[in-house]
């Protein structure tokens, strides 16, 4: 069943003004709507010249100028300007020959509206004048009271320019606020398109962080559990066996928290809508299921949130690098601490450093970017005496450190 159409349909009024406002060249069908104006104009023009004892009515050489003025008015739009002087060229003559002189003005006011609405003003202003000043000398020859009422005629071909004229600023009017509305309707594209793009690229980070950390220790923890179950079956350390398995527990726990949290996060409503954020505290329990050292020194210094999640997920990458590229036994220091209006994050260990210094996924780039995204630097590279080590340093001022 076909919807019925809610939308009111325009009025009278607001049609005109729809029509006046369009660029002519960009209206459809304009060639054959000409024509049919052109076709109307000849009509109006023969009963005119039939019906208006103004001037002797047309012979054979009369019609055919008249004709000749009306017919290329069905390419007025396209060719304004030359449509006007064949007009002209034929309209001259009729009126020098003192025919129906009424029967020549509807097309004639027709084409100057047209060339005064699409040319400009100055162009209007010259034609005019010389259309005027044709207009008087024809009448003048013809006698001096025809002479004197063209000029007072002529007031209506300057009111016609005019009006062109107006049109045509009115149009361009509405073609500068259709243009800025646009280029505002980019401009939010662009920004939303932006927007989703950084939203992405934060997912990643977070997703990637997460995931990375927890498979690499999950990975770590089984091959301890698994050294231990073939290195010596006959001494089958219970204990050792029962602590791996229970450290991947953790692991799995901690991850599928994180993992729900941020699940939370992107499917709350509203464009405010956030979750909680990793912060310092967090990092004792990190640490601690990786093995490794941790000192933090920040002297109760207020901290921004922002500030926080990058330092935890900086630590938390470094550890996933150090764990999965030091080798077995490595050992890993963490230093997180305040002072000059930085807070400065330290990861070192002994072990094997990445070839390249980069790693083979996406960690270096994400931690940078982490640093980045607060207003902070990172580096990281092997270290002399073997190793590799990650320094960030991150501003504390809230009026740096934006996320």
């Amino acid at each position: 069943m076909q919807q019925p159409n809610t939308h009111p349909r325009p009025r009278l009024g607001e049609r005109v003004l729809i029509a006046v406002s369009r660029d002519p060249l960009a209206v459809p069908h304009r060639t054959r709507n000409d024509a049919v104006l052109a076709a109307a104009v000849g009509v109006l023009a023969l009963v005119l010249a039939l019906f208006v004892d103004d001037g002797r009515q047309p012979d054979a050489l009369g019609w055919v100028l008249l004709a000749a003025s009306i017919v290329p008015l069905a390419w007025r739009r396209t060719h304004p300007v030359p449509v006007l002087l064949v007009l002209v060229a034929c309209v001259a003559p009729y009126h020098a020959l003192d025919n129906a002189h009424f029967a020549a003005i509807p097309g004639a006011m027709l084409a100057l509206y047209t060339v005064a609405s699409t040319t400009r003003p100055l162009h209007t202003m010259l034609i005019g004048g010389c259309v005027i000043g044709l207009v008087l000398t024809l009448k003048f020859k013809v006698n001096a009271h025809e002479g004197l009422e063209a000029v007072r005629t002529s007031g209506w071909i300057l009111a016609v320019l005019v009006f062109g004229v107006d049109v045509r600023v009115y149009r361009r009017y509405i073609a500068s606020v259709v243009s800025r509305a646009e280029r505002a309707e980019r401009t939010r594209e662009e920004e939303a398109a932006r927007r989703v793009a950084e939203e992405r690229l934060r997912i990643a980070r977070d997703l990637h962080d997460l995931l990375a950390h927890s498979i690499t220790l999950i990975g770590v923890q089984t091959s301890v559990a698994s050294h231990v179950l073939t290195v010596d079956p006959d001494r089958l350390d219970r204990a050792a066996v029962a602590k791996a398995l229970d450290d991947i527990a953790d692991t799995c726990r901690t991850a599928r928290g994180e993992l729900r949290t941020t699940l939370e996060v992107l499917r709350a409503d509203g464009p405010d809508a956030a979750g909680p954020l990793p912060d310092l505290a967090s990092l004792p329990d990190l640490v601690r299921a990786s093995g490794a050292d941790l000192d933090v020194r920040t002297a109760e210094k207020r901290i921004p949130p922002a500030v926080e999640a990058a330092a935890y997920r900086i630590v938390q990458e470094s550890l996933t690098n150090a764990v999965r590229h030091g080798g077995p036994g490595v050992r890993i220091r963490v230093a997180v601490e305040a002072a000059d209006g930085r807070l400065r994050v330290t990861v070192t260990d002994d072990g094997i450093a990445p070839g390249t210094g980069e790693g083979s996924g996406y960690g270096m780039v994400g931690m940078r970017e982490r640093a980045r995204s607060v207003g902070g630097t990172l580096a990281a590279g092997p270290r002399d005496g073997g190793g590799f080590e990650v320094a960030a340093a991150l501003p504390l001022q809230t009026s740096e450190a934006t996320a």
